[in-house]
């Protein structure tokens, strides 16, 4: 199947049920592994990796953007922080409650489009994301619409990678091994988010400081090493996809 029947294929549905559709697939599977990270070394290392860039002096309010099953939303909870997770797919929304209530966090979790968040202008100290702007129809949007949120002078952590364009080329190769349970026809699902959005074809994460200058923050830079500090080794949290983060403050 080309690139541009893909498209083709893909434009006729309404590009969030799509991508809906996939997460919905993925979501038991989805709590599985993050169970399974929240009781490794990686909960840790993910704790250290984003309070270093938080401040201490203060309580802070967390915004988990596309949470999935509350990963983030959990080990941040778990530091102290009063956080809210929100996700557009419902099954995750429920896969993150329950996983929660399993290891007695107050994370508390809504239902909600990342490119159109409910809350008043600056809501929050600090927005973060992870594994989410790959897969959003409308990336400018959703990054306006955080930053919104956001109070003055707070943080904004997006962590991504080019994930739809590395689990279709390197699936067979690389055993994707975060992934290792998915389907083939998910795996294709996923590829066709990547060629059907925008973002896919952006230098990234360039394309992201460039829009968050635009955006008019007061400064934002991105790291290209944390997927290899984080998850140097081909385990069961591994993915091939080179994982880069984005730091930006309101």
């Amino acid at each position: 199947m080309t690139q541009i029947s893909e498209k083709s294929i893909v434009h006729r549905i309404n590009a969030k049920e799509f991508i809906e559709d996939y997460w919905t697939k993925r979501a038991p599977g989805f709590k599985s592994l993050r169970r399974e990270e929240l009781q490794s070394e990686k909960m840790r290392q993910w704790q250290e990796e984003i309070c270093r860039h938080l401040p201490t002096e203060k309580p802070l309010k967390i915004l988990d953007i596309g949470c999935g099953a509350g990963f983030f939303s959990i080990l941040l909870a778990a530091k102290g922080y009063d956080v809210t997770g929100i996700d557009l797919t419902e099954s995750m929304i429920e896969e993150a409650a329950a996983l929660a209530a399993e290891v007695k966090s107050n994370a508390r979790f809504q239902v909600m489009d990342a490119e159109k968040l409910s809350f008043p202008d600056e809501s929050f100290d600090v927005v973060v994301s992870r594994n989410v702007t790959w897969n959003l129809p409308h990336p400018e949007k959703a990054y306006a619409e955080w930053l919104r949120v956001l109070k003055t002078g707070g943080l904004l952590l997006n962590y991504d990678a080019e994930h739809g364009k590395y689990h279709h080329g390197d699936y067979e190769k690389e055993a994707v091994y975060a992934h290792k349970d998915v389907t083939r026809e998910m795996v294709e699902q996923c590829h066709q988010i990547y060629h059907m959005l925008d973002i896919s074809i952006f230098d990234r994460p360039r394309w992201d400081l460039d829009i968050l200058r635009k955006l008019g923050v007061s400064a934002c830079s991105a790291d290209t090493t944390v997927g290899r500090r984080l998850y140097p080794k081909k385990d069961k949290f591994y993915d091939p996809a080179p994982l880069f983060g984005i730091v930006a403050v309101k």
